[in-house]
Formats: structure tokens, C-alpha cells, sequence
């Protein structure tokens, strides 16, 4: 009996392992679906380069020239040459950014106009009209 329950444990525990590689890699068709319109979407500004992470982790920075129903077409910024692309390889595309946003810009501006602000009325409160000379006076 014991020789029963381990053998069709051993056969459930392979089948499961040799089932798993084939559903780790395969992407649902709402994924690739996210990822095309994602792609149609930084297409339209020709100009902007995209960062493509490979599903198995690789990266590569380039421009997309042709968008096509089955795959993209992406040019190399520094030779020129074209890469043909499936959407069923991509794990994210994004905008290669380089630099600071926009928000980011926005807070730091906030920042130091509070500073300064700051700087212009607590210092006469301080400093009592420049009578006093210790401090930030």
C-alpha cells in the first residue's frame, strides 16, 4: 500500500514539474495585448527611444521604426541595423528615459521657493531689524 501512495505521488510530482517550464514562459494573450498597445502607443513619436526587457532579462535601447500585428520592428541608435521583434519575447517596454522628470523638477522648485521664502521672513523676525549680531543675523 505505501509502495502505491509513493509511486502516484513520484507521477504526480514529475508531471507537475515537466508542466511547469511550459507555463512559466508562456504569456496569456491580455499581456501581449498590453505590450502591443504599449508599443503602438510610444511608436507615434518617432523620435523617442524605447527600452525593450526580453523575457529573459536581456535589454536593448532602440527606436521603433514598423509595428507590425504579429511583431516590431526596432533600429539600433548606433549602427542603424534593424531587429524584427515578437511581441511573445517582450516582457516591458518603456520610454528610455535619461534624466529628471518633470515631477521631479516641479518638487525641487517647491523646495527651494520654500527656502527662500522661508529665509525672507524668518530672518528680520530673528535678527530684529539688525540690532542683533550673533546667528544667522
Amino acid at each position: 500500500m505505501m509502495k502505491r501512495h509513493l509511486a502516484v505521488t513520484l507521477s504526480v510530482i514529475i508531471t507537475a514539474l515537466s508542466l511547469s517550464p511550459a507555463l512559466a514562459t508562456a504569456q496569456s494573450t491580455t499581456e501581449i495585448e498590453k505590450i502591443r498597445a504599449r508599443i503602438q502607443t510610444l511608436s507615434v513619436s518617432k523620435d523617442s527611444q524605447v527600452e525593450v526587457k526580453f523575457r529573459d532579462r536581456t535589454k536593448i535601447k532602440g527606436y521603433i521604426d514598423r509595428v507590425e500585428p504579429v511583431s516590431f520592428t526596432l533600429r539600433n541608435p548606433k549602427d542603424g541595423t534593424s531587429q524584427s521583434i515578437t511581441y511573445s519575447e517582450v516582457d516591458s517596454v518603456s520610454k528610455a528615459g535619461g534624466g529628471i522628470s518633470t515631477k521631479t523638477w516641479l518638487i525641487l522648485g517647491g523646495v527651494a521657493a520654500g527656502a527662500v521664502t522661508t529665509w525672507l521672513v524668518v530672518k528680520p523676525a530673528v535678527c530684529d531689524g539688525g540690532a542683533q549680531t550673533r546667528g544667522i543675523c
